[in-house]
């Protein structure tokens, strides 16, 4: 922080949250539950993307491979986000990362995140749905819900909290 003027952190909260958001997607729904992978839906032969099942080996494979690439995006996505936090603080570190603005800013990149995939991966493109079936449109709907819940959620956390090492003053 420079003396005097308080230095933004939404940057760097929003980018970490992007990328810790996309790690929580990608361990949980693709690996740990195995709802989907990134090119598994049966529905993108309307737009000339090819469909890769997962009960298949080469399938697998190529989800695999699209998976860790996905993967790759969200870990240089939360090195970037530590990047601009560290750059932009240069003081105070220890405190802002239990402060509510940080964590506000996390919230909303992690929405962010889930509005932005949500909307071209489940329903522009249809190259993978939260759960495929006969319900998939509500799974599909409750991850722009949740999406739409964090950034609201986040906002509200951080809005009005006091920057690390700020006057007490000041919002």
């Amino acid at each position: 922080m420079t003396a005097g003027k308080p230095v933004s952190i939404t940057a760097p909260g929003i980018v970490l949250g992007v990328g810790l958001g996309g790690f929580l997607d990608g361990i949980l729904l693709h690996q740990v539950l195995q709802w989907h992978h990134m090119l598994t839906s049966t529905d993108t032969d309307n737009i000339g993307i090819r469909y890769y099942p997962a009960d298949t080996v080469s399938g697998i494979q190529m989800n695999t491979l699209w998976d860790g690439l996905f993967h790759t995006i969200t870990w240089l996505s939360v090195l970037g986000g530590l990047g601009l936090l560290y750059s932009r603080v240069s003081s105070h570190r220890g405190r802002v990362w239990g402060s509510r603005v940080l964590w506000g800013w996390i919230l909303v990149g992690w929405g962010l995140f889930n509005l932005v995939e949500g909307i071209i991966d489940h329903h522009i493109l249809g190259i993978h749905h939260v759960r495929g079936g006969p319900v998939q449109l509500w799974w599909d709907l409750g991850f722009l819900a949740l999406g739409a819940a964090l950034v609201a959620g986040g906002w509200l956390w951080q809005h009005g909290a006091a920057y690390p090492g700020d006057d007490p003053g000041r919002r």
